[in-house]
Order: C-alpha cells, then structure tokens, then sequence
C-alpha cells in the first residue's frame, strides 16, 4: 500500500501571524503527530503547511488557528499526500541544475552530468534543498566563486537541510565540513546524502540550535560559513557567527528575499563583515561577506 501523510495548510498575511499560528498548533500536537513548515512567499506573505500521519481532526484545527486570526481559519485546505507518487512525479519534472562547477542532480541524471563538473545527488522531497531554488543556487555559485581564490580549512554549513552545500564543498575541497541543522529529520536526511556522493567520510552532521553546541567551537575559528535559512534568523546569528570565524573568514548567506538584503547586510556590516559580492535569482538574494577584525 502507498503511504501517504495528511495535510493541512494555508496563506497568512505575515510572518508575526505564522509564527503565532505555528506556536499555537505546536502546543497542541507532539512532534511525533504532527510535522511543521513555515515558509515566506516572494510576495511577503506566508505558506504554513502542517504534515500528520493520522487524520487530523478538522474542526480543532480551525478552532486552534481562530485564535490567532479568525479570519483565516475558514481557509485551512484538507488533504492527503500520498508520499511515493509526489517523489516521482518530482523528479519527473527535476532536471540537473548547473551552479558554477557544481551540478545538481536526482538519481534519474546521474549520467548526464558532464566529466568536468561535480555532481552532488540529491533526491527531492526529503528536505529543502535540491538546488532548484534560487537561494540554493545561489549559494552554489559564490561558493564557486569563492573556491577559485581561496582554499578555506575549516568549513561550517549552518542550517544544512538536505546537505547540499556541505557536499558541495566537502567534495570540492576533498576536506572536512561541519553541518548542523536544527531538525533531526534533516540532520538524518543530510547524512544519508553525504554518505550516498560518496562524502560521508567529509561531511559531519549534528543537530544543534544556533551556535549553541560545544562542536561549533571545538572546530572552529571557521574560515568558511555557509547558512541558506531565512533573514530573521540569518540577523540574529550575526553577533555568534563573528564569533565562530577567523580572521578574514568569509560567509555566504541567503535564504533571504531581495528586499530583505539590506537589513542583514546592516547586521552583519555592524559585526565587521564587508560585502563582497551579492546575487539575485528568482527574487531571492545570496551575499558574500568577508570578515575583517
């Protein structure tokens, strides 16, 4: 039989309304029952999406999200993901993506990735990042651009997801890269996909909030940070992330929409980091930053 998960999702009109919305559904179901995803959309709104193994009950969802915003509780959308059709029928539509000398790929093009590019295969569906998206790609080419001039030792990917960019860099290098990420099933995912482009042995992943594990500072000063997650955070993390590099130490960060660039640029310029170069795809901008102390 095809597994399948129920789904329950819908459009607010702000993060401060997610994030409420999230909370409160948090309090309600354990992280066993229940899944959740909070992502902002290009035109400033937000898509929160709720994943249950078991049918949820409807009206207690509705209630739950009245008390946030009644006005939005009236378009939750019900319905059921049945989870091996959505994986082929993603990777039907994947094709390879070229950033710089890194191709990404599903399992179906493996062979089409040229002899002089490096391959990293990743499968959709299993966490975000498959390098369709324009922050994924993003960081994949200034991380090229940043591999042709400098040879950064130690290398941090904060935030890893699906582990892209730690592969990426790892398999580039032929180094070791730290990667953390806050939620276990992508900490699982990430390893999984390290150890299948043959760079388990490269790529360390702990799960960890923030700077707050002991490992961050075992293995750092970091010359190199990678951090793909979204700008409230990204602004944050500012004050820890000079703490964890070295002297010149370079960041590339995104995850953030275009329009949201400056303020973290302000965050990070006021900590001592220069903007070297900043990219912008699909609305979504990537930046480089170099830090001088």
């Amino acid at each position: 039989m095809t597994p399948s998960t129920h789904r329950a999702s819908l459009t607010l009109p702000d993060e401060s309304t997610a994030k409420r919305v999230v909370d409160v559904l948090s309090e309600t179901f354990f992280e066993d029952q229940a899944a959740f995803a909070a992502f902002e959309r290009p035109d400033g709104r937000w898509d929160v999406t709720v994943h249950f193994a078991e049918a949820p009950d409807q009206e207690l969802l509705r209630d739950l999200v009245g008390q946030v915003r009644q006005d939005v509780a009236s378009t939750l959308v019900f319905d059921t993901v049945e989870a091996k059709d959505w994986v082929k029928a993603s990777l039907d539509d994947l094709v390879p993506v070229a950033a710089g000398r890194f191709v990404v790929h599903g399992q179906h093009d493996r062979e089409k990735v040229p002899p002089n590019k490096l391959g990293i295969e990743i499968e959709a569906a299993l966490a975000f990042g498959t390098g369709h998206h324009g922050t994924t790609r993003g960081c994949l080419l200034l991380l090229d651009h940043v591999l042709k001039a400098y040879q950064p030792r130690r290398v941090l990917d904060l935030g890893t997801g699906t582990g892209v960019l730690a592969i990426a860099a790892g398999k580039a290098l032929h180094g070791r890269v730290l990667a953390s990420d806050i939620d276990p099933p992508s900490v699982k995912v990430a390893a999984e996909n390290a150890h299948l482009n043959g760079a388990g042995h490269l790529v360390d992943v702990i799960r960890a909030t923030g700077f707050a594990a002991p490992r961050f500072a075992e293995d750092g000063p970091f010359d190199l940070v990678l951090a793909n997650i979204l700008a409230n955070p990204l602004r944050q993390l500012a004050g820890p992330m000079t703490r964890h590099l070295a002297s010149s130490g370079q960041v590339i960060l995104s995850g953030l929409l275009t329009h949201q660039a400056p303020a973290v640029i302000a965050a990070y310029r006021a900590r001592g980091l220069v903007p070297l170069r900043h990219l912008r795809i699909e609305g979504w901008s990537s930046l480089l930053l170099r830090f001088v102390k």
